[in-house]
């Protein structure tokens, strides 16, 4: 009988231990959820910041700044460029006769860039 006893005592323990395990394990889960959730805040208001600095002084950046404000406006005028260029061959066609617009959302490449302007 004291056989059982012990063994029901050690499946007790364990059992103890293994729903401590999981709560640690759930803990640990959630606070990592909650960090993504909390880096996912910091990168969105990073991108905020880039978004109303270029706005205000994409033309006239400071020094440390300057590089990527200027891909940054490099990249506007390769997407005017394509966008003029699509137009263009929308306007065409192949057999002189104007094509469907079958990529329009394509054109909306710029719709999250903010104006050059500083005007939201």
């Amino acid at each position: 009988m004291a056989f059982f006893d012990e063994f029901k005592e050690k499946a007790a323990d364990l059992a103890q231990v293994g729903m401590a395990k999981s709560k640690q394990l759930a803990e640990i889960a959630r606070l990592n959820l909650i960090n993504t959730g909390e880096e996912d805040t910091i990168r969105k208001a990073y991108q905020e910041l880039g978004r109303i600095y270029y706005a205000e002084r994409g033309n006239a950046p400071e020094p440390a700044y300057s590089a990527l404000c200027e891909k940054i406006t490099a990249a506007r005028i390769t997407i005017e460029e394509n966008k003029d260029r699509i137009a263009q061959l929308r306007a065409e066609g192949t057999d002189g006769s104007p094509v469907r617009n079958e990529t329009a959302a394509e054109d909306t490449v710029d719709a999250d860039l903010p104006p050059e302007d500083g005007s939201f």
